[in-house]
């Protein structure tokens, strides 16, 4: 189960996690104009955890998620080949 929610700076992604038996904390991923925050709450120490992510990045692990095994670089956003 996932919420979307649009604040003023950020749109707000909050990933709850339903799979059995072993439930981990929310994900909260937090996308500004200029990076991509991932957020999870780490319950032996009681602290949030916390990963800022540059846009470029982001786009390499979207990309990531849907290749096999290798090395790879994508062009910048925004250039265009040739």
């Amino acid at each position: 189960m996932f919420t979307i929610e649009h604040d003023f700076d950020a749109s707000v992604i909050t990933l709850v996690d339903e799979g059995a038996p072993y439930l981990q904390e929310d994900v909260v991923v937090e996308i500004y104009e200029d990076c991509i925050v991932v957020q999870q709450h780490d319950p032996i120490t009681d602290q949030p955890l916390r990963l800022t992510l540059s846009l470029q990045q982001s786009r390499d692990l979207a990309a990531a998620l849907n290749l096999p095994e290798g090395s790879y670089r994508l062009e910048p956003m925004g250039k265009k080949p040739g």
